[in-house]
């Protein structure tokens, strides 16, 4: 109780009344005869199962939990990380206390136990006792051993840095900084499997240096440990994943791609650093990628245009499954002849700004055709039937992927999502108006005329998932 009123003398925004809100709680049993300073702490076991239930959660802002003899056995919480001890415990009840901050838990490097009292030589005697019993594993790492574990980290990462002056990072001016990080990537991407194996090493110091960093040794790379971050996670921003976000998002999030410094004089912007103009009319124009292929760092450049390109086309898989499709497989051939050394690094990036050029290109189809790009969406699906191109001709195929839009929209309904039967309702709409145009006119029940249905269905549900959405 004394230590719950200090710590909110401290953080008198940390205490809330309610069981739902407040950073910090006490868990702890008690009666009705029990002073009136503890009544509000006394909860019966299912409000302090709800406490307990806040705390498993990350996101909640319950982030300390006062107990004494509490949650020691059947609790588990894996996200976890902090013990403070600051009362005697030996053997079994030791054991399960430190046990729950070891767990496993997404990122997380470990438990960390701020010893108060001096428990060292009862947690020795416990982790005997465990060991003896038949325990596997290794329950407790030794401060000196992670110390040592993290140097040795730290020193492959330098390895990796052979014949590149990255030293300088730490007395250069902010501008120039900029440019060593650039210069630092460009490095790393030219080593084999450089981007993979910096990417792993980095985060396994990043753990071993959270384990450490109560120590010297740990205070003494501090600084080179936070350069080597800063760079890894630059370059994680280039791992591409399907974003389905808008044309405007995803220009926003490639020019974040290569970030903005803040700093009292205004803005350095690491496109300047580059040696590249900020794109401000559309992220594949021809002068922004005329400006890539002139990047001075080629590696870069190949992994900025990969990035670009892979969330451009799959941006296009939430309406276009045709184009995403096809896009994808160009981009997968020129990376696959790239690394069979088919094709060198100006070479590569000659291809992929050809591919942008044609992503770019396959948005103005549908002015040209006449046709939203939902009504685009379905031409492109009927199209690829070659039977269909050359039976049907062009103007029937418009004329039908516009009928398909109408038809689709008015038959997808706010529980799209959820009920089957609107789904199956709609795949029968879809294949009636099919039958009704006679695509495709191929024979029924050949590969041919089966492909070409469901990738039209395909098509459909796609485009009732965004309306419905």
């Amino acid at each position: 109780m004394l230590l719950y009123e200090e710590i909110v003398q401290l953080r008198p925004d940390w205490h809330k009344k309610e069981d739902e809100t407040g950073v910090i709680k006490v868990i702890m049993t008690g009666s009705s005869s029990d002073p009136a300073s503890y009544q509000h702490h006394i909860r019966n076991k299912e409000r302090r199962k709800a406490i307990g239930e806040r705390l498993k959660d990350p996101a909640d802002e319950l982030k300390l939990v006062i107990v004494r003899d509490m949650w020691l056995t059947g609790f588990d919480a894996p996200s976890l990380h902090t013990l403070y001890i600051d009362k005697p415990m030996q053997g079994h009840n030791l054991m399960q206390a430190i046990a729950r901050v070891n767990r496993v838990y997404k990122d997380k490097p470990g438990g960390l136990i701020v010893d108060y009292i001096g428990i060292a030589s009862d947690l020795k005697k416990a982790l005997a006792v465990y060991t003896e019993s038949g325990g596997r594993g290794k329950p407790a790492l030794d401060i000196e051993e992670a110390v040592n574990a993290m140097l040795e980290k730290l020193e492959i990462v330098q390895q990796m840095m052979h014949s590149f002056d990255y030293i300088k990072y730490f007395t250069a001016s902010l501008t120039d900084k900029l440019s060593i990080i650039l210069a630092t990537e460009e490095h790393i991407l030219g080593l084999e499997n450089g981007k993979e194996r910096f990417i792993k090493e980095v985060g396994a110091l990043s753990k071993l240096f959270a384990l450490s960093k109560s120590t010297k040794e740990a205070d003494a790379v501090a600084e080179e440990v936070a350069f080597f971050q800063a760079v890894k996670a630059r370059l994680a921003k280039f791992e591409s994943r399907v974003s389905g976000k808008s044309n405007e998002e995803i220009e926003t999030a490639i020019r974040q791609l290569v970030d903005k410094a803040v700093v009292a004089e205004g803005v350095i912007d690491i496109f300047d650093a580059a040696g590249i103009k900020r794109p401000d009319i559309s992220i594949l124009s021809d002068e922004f990628l005329e400006e890539i292929q002139g990047m001075k760092h080629k590696n870069l450049a190949l992994e900025l245009l990969k990035k670009i390109l892979n969330d451009e086309i799959k941006s296009r898989s939430k309406y276009n499954l045709v184009q995403s499709k096809l896009f994808s497989e160009m981009l997968e051939n020129a990376i696959r002849k790239y690394q069979n050394n088919l094709l060198t690094s100006a070479e590569i990036i000659h291809e992929l700004i050809g591919i942008g050029r044609e992503v770019r290109e396959a948005d103005a189809r549908g002015e040209r055709l006449h046709l939203s790009m939902d009504e685009l969406a379905f031409y492109d699906a009927l199209g690829v039937n070659e039977t269909a191109r050359e039976v049907m001709k062009d103007e029937t195929l418009r004329d039908l992927a516009r009928l398909l839009v109408e038809r689709v929209k008015a038959n997808t309904s706010i529980d799209w999502t959820i009920r089957e039967s609107v789904r199956a309702n709609l795949k029968v709409i879809v294949k009636r108006l099919l039958r009704e145009y006679g695509y495709p006119p191929d024979i029924p029940g050949t590969k041919e005329y089966t492909v070409s249905v469901d990738r039209v269905l395909s098509q459909a549900e796609v485009l009732a998932d965004n309306w419905a959405a």
